[in-house]
């Protein structure tokens, strides 16, 4: 079974509670998430693999550490996007990879429009980032659509989650770990979560 990893930072809980607010404007929610992300990369990122190195230091060499896999982000529209800065601030050499899903209203069920994938993977890790972890509709076909590219090591990386979409995720794929800032309640017959913090693609930009 996956491992869920939820934060207990005081500064993701703490900038966690701004994001959720009704009043935090579009600007600012931008920021929260990029410095949210920032953290749960900070956590995410743990376990990956170093090769040793040598470095020259203004008094003598020594033994460092350099990075021996690549990074892939692959962020999904729209909402995803917001997460890929913050990153970025800690993995400037990471990859970027694009795809499109968005949830069917009546279904709850996800549809495809959108694949930036090269013909084969170019990286050792790929990093989905999509901050509403609600069904867990989006999150099973967006590893479905890595693996189905050959990707051989996923990570799932998310704002909030919701049980149910949490236990959709971990028994489509309990290869597959999962990093949220928090995990709330339930989902309700809209399948939003609650409390949440509403649409987090229409508060970024400012659509809703």
């Amino acid at each position: 079974m996956s491992k869920l990893h939820v934060s207990n930072h005081p500064l993701v809980l703490h900038k966690l509670t701004l994001l959720r607010d009704v009043n935090t404007e579009p600007k600012k929610f931008r920021e929260l998430i990029r410095e949210i992300s920032m953290l749960l990369a900070y956590e995410a990122t743990a376990d990956l693999a170093l090769e040793e190195k040598s470095v020259t230091t203004p008094l003598a060499q020594t033994k460092g550490y350099a990075l021996k896999d690549v990074i892939g982000l692959i962020p999904v529209l729209r909402a995803g996007l917001g997460m890929v800065e913050g990153f970025w601030e800690m993995m400037p050499a990471a990859e970027v990879w694009h795809i499109g899903l968005y949830r069917d209203h009546k279904t709850f069920e996800p549809i495809r429009y959108y694949s930036k994938l090269p013909v084969a993977p170019t990286v050792q890790v790929c990093v989905i980032l999509d901050p509403m972890l609600a069904t867990g509709g989006t999150a099973v076909e967006a590893v479905n659509m890595l693996k189905k590219w050959g990707a051989q090591k996923i990570k799932y990386v998310g704002l909030i989650g919701a049980p149910e979409g949490i236990k959709r995720l971990q028994d489509a794929h309990p290869d597959v770990d999962i990093y949220l800032a928090a995990v709330d309640d339930h989902l309700d017959e809209h399948a939003y979560i609650v409390p949440g913090l509403g649409d987090a693609g229409d508060r970024q930009f400012g659509t809703g």
